[in-house]
């Protein structure tokens, strides 16, 4: 006999080990992965801010305005009444781009009414040049308005129509 002494191989037992080492380890890659991948993931905070808002206009009277919040702005829900709606056409002239051909519009509110349905409009409520909340004045030629004031939104100012 050699030096080295010959012993049998037992296949089943290697596959044995072989497999409970890989799958020892595939759990032990599962475990060291899943932070990483969890870290790539926004936060709630994060997904909350940008989320879609669910709101329930169904019982919004004509006239009526709806303020919502979303990312920490006022959103303006308005029912506009049909008289809203006719002083569009009537003030055609004063308004910057009637027909929105060149403001960024989705393609869905590039018309006159800036809405997918006519008799809903939903802006956000900040003033774009100073930041602040306008007031929503409905009412045409009340007494504590302009002269021929048609309704519509007021600004310290200026103004806004429908």
């Amino acid at each position: 006999m050699s030096s080295v002494e010959r012993y049998e191989v037992n296949i089943d037992r290697r596959k044995l080990l072989t497999g409970a080492t890989g799958v020892m380890g595939a759990i032990g890659a599962t475990f060291v992965a899943v932070p990483f991948v969890g870290y790539w993931q926004p936060s709630e905070k994060v997904k909350a801010a940008g989320a879609p808002v669910d709101v329930n206009i169904s019982k919004m009277q004509l006239g009526q305005m709806l303020t919502i919040a979303w990312r920490g702005k006022p959103v303006w829900i308005i029912r506009r009444t049909p008289e809203m709606l006719s002083m569009l056409n009537e003030l055609k002239e004063e308004l910057r781009d009637f027909e929105s051909e060149s403001s960024a519009q989705p393609k869905f509110a590039k018309n006159k009414f800036r809405s997918f349905k006519p008799e809903y409009l939903v802006v956000i409520g900040v003033c774009t040049h100073l930041g602040c909340a306008p007031l929503y004045r409905p009412s045409v030629n009340s007494a504590d308005m302009a002269k021929n004031w048609k309704g519509g939104v007021l600004l310290p100012m200026s103004w806004f129509i429908f």
